[in-house]
């Protein structure tokens, strides 16, 4: 395999997604060290509130709308601490799916608009719509299976009697810490999922995935280029096809979000493999990372199918 391959392909993207999530990582832990996490939760205080949630949740909610690392590691602190039990911290990662969904929205629609126009404004108002209501399911489950929580909002700090720059060097000695599981795991998943798609096993999937897309003959017949585009490459490939035959008058707006709304639907399975995989089983327990994913994306999958139903029976945009 060529050099300049493993270099621009699987280890400059490693030293990058390593560089974020120890930046990530130090920050939730400081965060913690410095007992902010009451005042980052003031955003999210009356959420928390209905979903019987501990502040470090709204904290870690607040921080998602900056950095996702950052606020699972604060959830991975606090789970392997034993302060949040196992049904929290899988609510409390489901609830960060609201901030995690603006936090690429800037990209997302600068990214859409020039290519299909209008069509981007619906196409991201249905799936924020999908976000929203991913929050609200997850704050009345978590509001049935979690017990009312006392909020303190003048708890003392923990380490109240060290000065900024003895949290600022015992935060770093924390993060050396689990950076060694964070390369003992993310670097072996993230190579092995490099080698699986340079030798064609998510193609494979994909063709698939395509053989298997029967079931969506009711789409418009040229959706399934779009659709086929979004699996095989990236969200940006169907976006530029699906542009192509909005300009050309072959396809009007609904059938454009309809069938990016399908793409996003279908590729949940290899987003989740490519993009979560490598870096929360650094963040987390084997077992729990696969289980936040599976929870993840099996709500996500749900979520986007019925906002989808609902904007194809009930357009509100023609």
């Amino acid at each position: 395999m060529d050099i300049l391959i493993l270099w621009n392909e699987l280890c400059w993207p490693l030293l990058r997604l390593i560089f974020f999530m120890a930046i990530g990582l130090w920050l939730g832990t400081f965060i913690e060290a410095l007992n902010w996490t009451h005042r980052v939760a003031v955003l999210a205080t009356p959420l928390i509130r209905l979903g019987h949630l501990s502040p470090l949740a709204g904290a870690s909610f607040s921080m998602a709308f900056f950095s996702g690392v950052t606020a699972n590691s604060m959830l991975a602190e606090a789970y392997e601490r034993g302060d949040i039990g196992k049904t929290e911290l899988i609510c409390s990662n489901l609830f960060n799916s609201l901030p995690t969904y603006f936090l690429h929205l800037p990209t997302l629609f600068l990214l859409a608009f020039p290519l299909v126009k209008g069509a981007a404004v619906i196409y991201v108002g249905v799936t924020l719509l999908a976000a929203m209501l991913r929050t609200l399911v997850t704050l009345l489950v978590s509001r049935m299976m979690l017990a009312p929580k006392f909020i303190d909002d003048t708890a003392v700090p923990v380490w109240r009697n060290q000065s900024f720059n003895e949290l600022f060097w015992l935060t770093l000695r924390k993060l050396y810490q689990r950076m060694k599981k964070i390369i003992c795991f993310t670097v072996p998943i993230y190579t092995v999922i490099f080698l699986v798609q340079r030798w064609g096993g998510f193609v494979l999937l994909e063709e698939f995935m395509v053989e298997h897309v029967y079931f969506l003959s009711w789409l418009h017949p040229q959706s399934l280029g779009i659709i086929v585009l979004h699996l095989a490459a990236e969200f940006t490939a169907g976006l530029v096809v699906a542009g192509a035959l909005l300009d050309s008058g072959v396809m009007g707006s609904r059938d454009i979000v309809i069938a990016l709304l399908v793409g996003n639907v279908l590729s949940s399975p290899v987003r989740a493999v490519r993009h979560q995989l490598p870096y929360y089983t650094g963040i987390f327990p084997a077992k729990i990372a696969m289980e936040l994913i599976v929870y993840n994306q099996s709500f996500r999958f749900v979520s986007i199918i019925v906002v989808s139903l609902g904007y194809y029976f009930y357009p509100v945009f023609l």
